[in-house]
């Protein structure tokens, strides 16, 4: 019998909703404006991804364990390929929303 470790959206969307409260009553309600795209809070979600992908790579990807069962590999690839997607993901929007406010600084706004 095999388990779907993939939460479906429902439960995925209540977990977010869930730590979106939390964070409210930990940091505030305007806690969003020090973590969104082009900031230092971003930008260290960006770092930790990467932190975490290599951290799946060289240390379960690699692992003999791992890679003698087919399907703990596969579930280790999985949870590489969806940080990787992550990252760049994040990556993309932080990086260009960095260089847009480098920009309007420059044409002073």
């Amino acid at each position: 019998m095999t388990v779907s470790l993939t939460p479906s959206l429902d439960e995925t969307e209540k977990d977010r909703l869930h730590q979106i409260e939390e964070l409210n009553l930990d940091k505030g309600t305007d806690w969003r404006e020090e973590f969104k795209p082009g900031s230092l809070g971003c930008h260290e979600l960006l770092d930790r991804a990467s932190i975490v992908l290599n951290l799946v790579d060289q240390q379960l990807l690699s692992h003999p364990a791992c890679v003698a069962s087919p399907e703990w590999f596969a579930l280790a690839r999985q949870a590489f390929d969806a940080l990787f997607e992550l990252h760049q993901s994040v990556g993309n929007l932080h990086l260009s929303e960095g260089r847009s406010e480098l920009t309007a600084e420059a044409n002073g706004h």
